[in-house]
């Protein structure tokens, strides 16, 4: 191969890597926001879960359903 051909494969390896990690880091941040999602959904979840008991034990109280 002759040097300037040598030099465009590097140049293109190195847009290459510079690309790999930019979308390393995307992946990254990409990652951490779905666990902070992972986290609220479970914490929703959980307090829906509890709303439903609190909701069915005054239905019970107040005769509304059959027991």
């Amino acid at each position: 191969m002759s040097p300037s051909t040598e030099n465009l494969v590097l140049e293109h390896l190195r847009a290459i890597r510079s690309s790999m990690d930019r979308l390393t880091e995307d992946m990254q941040e990409v990652k951490s926001r779905l666990g902070i999602l992972e986290t609220q959904y479970a914490s929703i979840s959980n307090r829906l879960d509890r709303m439903d008991e609190r909701v069915s034990r005054i239905e019970k109280r107040l005769n509304l359903v059959d027991v």
